[in-house]
């Protein structure tokens, strides 16, 4: 027997498994990509249009961190890879790493694949079968997504390097998916680590893109070292530079050549990173359910702590530098504020971003919710339930770990760009406490994705995953709704479009109120239902 005996079985019950969960990836990412693309066609069908924008953009570091590197913006499809390669390659990018974890490591932790082991299934396949689901759904989305923009009228070269730049993304991050799965001994940890490596991508992808803007300095060279960076280098619609995409196959296979070799270092079930034996005896401070949640997820806390408080520092510096562009180019006021926000242009700038900030905030609230479920699927919540432990105890703990995460999240992310801010304009006293609540002001939003977590999990624990697809809803709204023209109505659909645009506008209590009821009453009936149903 082979070591990859049984792969081709393996794949068809992952793409049985996956039929519904990766054919909403795909509709999901080419339909919005193809729309943004024919809403941008309509907005900026003019020289004039395309001229104006180019002026407002040329030299700003704090739009080309946000959205990318602009190579040729004369064209409408100079635009689109603006806007749209450095959104779309990390978004890919985080499919690639769900879809990967999900057929290696979840599978091992449900001892599905121990079971599978059994019989003739090679030592590699499940994690072969995975890495060529993963693939080929990359594969579909770049031919879908270039059909779909030559369709719009967009040349072919340039809509052929955009697919397959975002499609390089996605491989590439399947394959780092694929060795922190062999690293670690759960798929929290192997999703923790690969996210952690995407969004170290995206930072120094936002920071050499801010370089750029001025003349070329020094740190533009950092777009080099992500993979997200490769896709805008390879310049779509820009006199496109081919060979670019040999980076990505370069680093997928230096990547399959490390994985190749840690698979055979470790037992099924087992990370080749082996976790140190804790005490014979649990702490007092383990006592409860609470602490317990606490000391599952204190680990992925860390992480996405230090990452907000990185982010929040990185925005806060730009955020001053709007400023001096503004003085030179009236319409960047303009511009900024199509991308929300109200008061002066650095205000406008940290309410933009602050939103943006607070819905990846949200990505690591739905996660750590989450967490219940996957404690009931792999059956250590009975252990917990048989003993003298409530239920509601049990899924308050974690709820609660996942509210009180959210607000030190936001928290350090305010607390980041609140001082590099206010030391930029020498009024730390000042700007501190302005960002800082412009930050906190989110809370009541992030609690309402709580609240559709716990909502489902109780009364629906076999969608509870639907949970991502709320979070991927509101922040297509939040961030996209004005660029393709979706009615108040849509937009009332995100709760973050009711958070005030702080530091810039007036505060208003009613709308936060009104969400943290909402998020109290979703809670309360997931609560309920969860009471009221077996354990799975």
């Amino acid at each position: 027997m082979t070591e990859y005996a049984g792969t081709g079985a393996l794949l068809r019950l992952a793409l049985r498994l996956d039929r519904v969960r990766a054919s909403a990836w795909i509709l999901g990412m080419v339909v919005f990509t193809v729309s943004s693309a024919s809403a941008n066609n309509d907005l900026y069908g003019e020289p004039s249009e395309r001229a104006q924008l180019a002026e407002s953009l040329e030299s700003n570091p704090a739009l080309l961190a946000l959205g990318g590197r602009a190579f040729d913006l004369s064209t409408v499809g100079g635009i689109n890879a603006y806007q749209l390669i450095a959104f779309m390659g990390t978004l890919i990018g985080l499919m690639s790493v769900l879809l990967t974890v999900r057929h290696t490591r979840v599978e091992e932790e449900s001892g599905r694949a121990e079971l599978a082991g059994s019989a003739v299934v090679g030592r590699r396949a499940w994690l072969a079968s995975a890495l060529l689901l993963t693939v080929g759904v990359n594969v579909v989305i770049a031919v879908l997504t270039a059909m779909g923009l030559v369709a719009t009228g967009l040349p072919v070269a340039g809509s052929v390097a955009y697919a397959a730049g975002c499609a390089g993304i996605g491989v590439v991050f399947a394959f780092v998916a694929g060795l922190t799965a062999q690293l670690t001994d759960s798929s929290r940890s192997a999703t923790g680590l690969a996210a952690a490596v995407l969004g170290l991508s995206y930072l120094l992808r936002a920071t050499g893109d801010a370089a750029s803007g001025s003349d070329g300095g020094a740190l533009s060279v950092l777009t080099w070292f992500s993979p997200i960076g490769w896709a805008e280098m390879a310049r779509p619609y820009a006199g496109e530079d081919w060979w670019v995409l040999l980076l990505f196959v370069a680093l997928a296979a230096a990547l399959a050549g490390g994985i190749g070799v840690l698979v055979g270092r470790r037992d099924v079930g087992s990370g080749v990173l082996r976790p140190t034996l804790g005490p014979a005896r649990a702490s007092a401070a383990l006592g409860g359910p609470l602490a317990l949640a606490w000391r599952l997820q204190r680990g992925s806390l860390l992480g996405w702590g230090v990452g907000f408080l990185v982010v929040g520092v990185s925005f806060g510096a730009l955020a001053e530098g709007t400023v001096s562009i503004a003085e030179d180019n009236e319409n960047i006021d303009e511009l900024l504020r199509d991308l929300g926000g109200s008061g002066d242009i650095v205000d406008v700038f940290l309410s933009t971003t602050m939103s943006l900030t607070s819905i990846i905030v949200g990505a690591y609230a739905v996660q750590s919710a989450l967490r219940l479920s996957s404690e009931e699927s792999g059956r250590r919540a009975d252990t917990l339930l048989t003993n003298a432990v409530e239920r509601l105890r049990w899924v308050g703990s974690h709820l609660s770990v996942a509210a009180l995460g959210s607000v030190l999240m936001l928290l350090l992310a305010g607390l980041g760009a609140g001082v590099a801010h206010g030391l930029n304009t020498g009024d730390l006293g000042g700007e501190l406490p302005r960002v800082l609540g412009a930050a906190l002001a989110q809370v009541p939003a992030v609690w309402t994705l709580v609240g559709v977590c716990a909502l489902l999990f109780g009364l629906a624990p076999r969608f509870a995953a639907v949970s991502w697809g709320v979070l991927l809803a509101a922040l297509v709204i939040g961030q996209f709704g004005d660029l393709l023209r979706l009615n108040q109505t849509v937009l009332n659909l995100s709760p973050f479009t009711h958070v005030p645009d702080l530091p810039g506008a007036a505060f208003e209590a009613t709308p936060l109120l009104g969400l943290a009821v909402l998020a109290a009453l979703l809670t309360a009936v997931g609560l309920g239902g969860f009471r009221r149903r077996d354990i799975a």
